[in-house]
């Protein structure tokens, strides 16, 4: 039996839309986030969306 994959299309749209989010959060005039508490949740999103992405490309590549 197959191993069970993340479901790679959802977490994709998910990591543009956080990404995408959490770049229009960010004032690089000022260096400063408008709400520092939602874009460190977006952050975390993105970065775990993006981990599961790339072990999952990376283990599909080893095959």
């Amino acid at each position: 039996m197959e191993k069970n994959n993340p479901p790679v299309f959802t977490l994709t749209i998910v990591a543009i839309i956080v990404g995408v989010a959490l770049f229009k959060q960010i004032d690089f005039k000022n260096l400063t986030v408008e709400k520092p508490a939602l874009s460190a949740v977006y952050f975390v999103t993105f970065a775990f969306s993006v981990y599961v992405l790339a072990k999952h490309y990376i283990g599909k590549s080893k095959k």
